[in-house]
């Protein structure tokens, strides 16, 4: 049950968004590469994200004075791939964390399928199955 009209991709800039974000992270919290690695330089504080000794399936959670942000643990080492369920487990944590706290609205590249190899026409529709009543803006490189 998706409410198309509340998920949108755009061709942008994923850190102009005003929206709470997410990506993909592995437990090791090793983001040397791709949007990972733009997070870690933009937001810092990795010490503390891997302190949190989240999991496969979780989230590490961190509040910026405009927004909350969401490492979701999709997979064990960087080397790794996440699977359809660990990524989904995760999207599960990002949505309990926003209902908890009465966030409506979230942006995230189009996850799981740059380094992490996975079939976006898969991942678009478990982010609209579990976001079904949240806006959710997916950002794509032009």
């Amino acid at each position: 049950m998706s409410k198309q009209s509340n998920y949108h991709e755009v061709i942008g800039d994923l850190f102009s968004s005003q929206q709470a974000l997410a990506h993909c992270v592995s437990e090791d919290f090793n983001m040397g590469k791709g949007i990972a690695k733009q997070f870690r330089d933009n937001f810092g504080h990795v010490e503390e994200l891997k302190s949190a000794k989240v999991k496969v399936g979780g989230v590490a959670i961190m509040k910026t004075s405009e927004r909350y942000l969401y490492y979701m643990v999709t997979k064990e080492k960087y080397w790794g791939k996440p699977t359809l369920e660990t990524l989904k487990l995760s999207l599960q944590s990002v949505k309990k964390h926003m209902d908890q706290h009465q966030i409506t609205e979230l942006s995230m590249p189009c996850i799981g399928c740059g380094l992490d190899k996975l079939k976006w026409t898969d991942v678009s529709k478990i982010i609209q199955e579990v976001f079904f009543d949240k806006t959710i803006t997916i950002y794509k490189l032009s």
